[in-house]
């Protein structure tokens, strides 16, 4: 494990009183800005945010191979906090191991003289050049990441070079960052139980979708009569990528068979927002169904997606190796109920079977439906269940990510302390 603190870093920051922390990540990503924004507050942390493309903020927008169209995110991904874009050697619209891929790493980190070096992932060479580099100069080394143990399959050959690959890693990372109970899991699994790890919850900007929300409840019928929608009937909503993993095909054979099934009370149509790979099929099979209770409406941005948010009573999100899921954070924030399988990362987290909506096993689509008609059955239900998500998320907050953090700085760097008390 590397050495908690770097005793040349230990005389400068006695001079300066902050906290210096280099965060390295692949590129600008609209969940993490506003809490980039939130860290860059804390008076006592002096942070520098190293990006390794600029994919997500060129002036033409990229191409997401997931949604299948032109991105150009419609909310600030760089404003608030320190940043830099480290030197590019090949970059392109899409993340692996080898892409993108950087120069000067090293230099950076020696040049910023940092106190701490926190990294997201662990997956591409660049964060495996910084972990090292850090280490290299004996400064402590934060990992966050978000896989879990139920991703997809692996042969025992692959899991026995994780093992290995992890093992090495281990003696050069100091903590880990844990979004999440099915993700400390995880670590648990791999870096053993003995391993420091600091809560790090993934979340969103609560008080930007609770506030967008709020102002589109006031015109919501209006939104509802806009997209052609009958007044008085329930709303189901799916909003993410169209693509195999988030199995919204699973979610559309499960309305299907809801709406014949001769349930009580006003049918419910079901909203499908994004693009994708699936799109076209979904249309298809949506059509040859005679059904016009289900409506698509493509990429929705960030800004757009509160009205939607309003306007559902039930969101769903049945995806199978999902680490997280963080639109259902942003469901949540609305007030609503939510059914997500128990492959989704967030629901061992956020949602409380009965409480705030339910789990359902992965690629069950009677299970999936039997908890659709479940939550629909009336309209209190599915409000009191609104009304218990909007309190639990409330607990996920940037805020106690911010404590997550500082707790694990305190923990690696013990001149912080001094800072704090300062």
């Amino acid at each position: 494990m590397t050495s908690p603190l770097n005793p040349a870093n230990a005389s400068l920051r006695t001079d300066r009183h902050k906290l210096r922390l280099a965060y390295f990540v692949s590129h600008p990503i609209q969940y993490q800005a506003p809490l980039l924004r939130r860290i860059a507050q804390e008076e006592d942390i002096d942070m520098t945010v190293f990006f390794s493309s600029d994919m997500s903020v060129r002036t033409q927008g990229f191409s997401d191979p997931g949604f299948g169209v032109s991105v150009k995110w419609d909310v600030p991904l760089l404003e608030g906090y320190k940043h830099e874009f480290l030197p590019v050697l090949r970059n392109s619209d899409r993340l692996g191991p080898f892409s993108p891929l950087n120069r000067g790493i090293a230099r950076a980190i020696r040049r910023g003289r940092f106190d701490a070096v926190w990294v997201h992932g662990y997956s591409s060479l660049a964060m495996l050049q910084a972990i090292h580099a850090a280490s290299a100069q004996q400064i402590p080394v934060l990992l966050r990441g978000e896989t879990t143990l139920y991703d997809h399959k692996r042969s025992r050959m692959r899991l026995a070079a994780k093992s290995l690959f992890f093992a090495v890693l281990r003696r050069q990372v100091s903590a880990l960052l844990a979004i999440g109970e099915s993700n400390t899991a995880y670590w648990r699994h791999y870096f053993g139980e003995d391993f420091p790890i600091f809560p790090f919850h993934y979340c969103v900007d609560n008080e930007f979708f609770q506030r967008q929300c709020e102002a589109a409840s006031k015109c919501r019928e209006q939104f509802r009569s806009s997209l052609g929608l009958e007044a008085g009937r329930p709303v189901i909503l799916y909003a993410s990528k169209l693509t195999s993993r988030k199995r919204c095909a699973d979610l559309l054979e499960a309305f299907l068979k809801l709406s014949n099934s001769g349930r009580a009370g006003p049918a419910p149509y079901l909203l499908i927002v994004g693009d994708g790979e699936e799109r076209a099929a979904l249309e298809i099979r949506a059509k040859q169904a005679g059904r016009d209770d289900v409506r698509f409406f493509g990429f929705r941005n960030q800004s757009e997606l509160p009205r939607f948010y309003n306007l559902c009573d039930v969101f769903v999100l049945a995806s199978v190796d999902e680490p997280w899921g963080l639109v259902v954070n942003e469901a949540m924030n609305a007030g609503r109920a939510v059914i997500v399988s128990d492959q989704v990362g967030c629901q061992k987290d956020l949602v409380h079977d009965g409480v705030n909506g339910s789990v359902v096993k992965a690629r069950d689509v009677d299970g999936l439906a039997q908890s659709l008609q479940a939550v629909l059955a009336n309209e209190e239900t599915w409000q009191q269940m609104g009304a218990q998500s909007l309190r639990i998320v409330q607990e996920y907050s940037f805020d106690r990510n911010v404590t997550g953090l500082r707790r694990a700085l305190q923990a690696l760097v013990p001149s912080f302390h001094a800072a704090v008390n300062s």
